[in-house]
């Protein structure tokens, strides 16, 4: 199996912008697609961004297109999504997800075919 650790959340004023790091251990990287979803108190675990195992195909949420971008460095294991123009709407704990497949070009939306989970790494967007 794959251990995902999240890294690179904290506070930020609205617009501002942030990193977020997932970096992987324990299996092939590059045989896993990866996502971002968050969730806010009180709020269901919702779907950010998704990509397929090199990168080059991607998916947003509405609510993130043109503000958000996810990334992997497959040399590096390691995930990324770089946040820009936060909104406070955008505070939530954020989660990276990894699923291994073997089709090249899939990318996975729904939380619930991904088969491995980080813990987390908390986003607060201020007025």
């Amino acid at each position: 199996q794959v251990q995902l650790v999240e890294s690179g959340g904290g506070l930020v004023q609205t617009g501002g912008s942030l990193r977020l790091s997932c970096a992987a251990s324990g299996r092939t990287f590059s045989n896993y697609v990866m996502g971002w979803f968050r969730q806010a108190p009180g709020k269901e675990r919702e779907f950010v961004a998704a990509m397929n195992l090199n990168g080059g195909i991607t998916a947003y949420a509405d609510s993130v297109k043109g503000r958000f971008t996810i990334s992997r460095d497959n040399a590096k294991n390691t995930a990324y999504l770089q946040m820009n123009s936060l909104k406070l709407e955008d505070t939530a704990v954020y989660y990276c997800a990894a699923d291994q497949v073997s089709n090249p070009v899939i990318v996975l939306r729904s939380r619930r075919l991904y088969d491995y989970w980080g813990q987390g790494t908390q986003v607060t967007v201020s007025s």
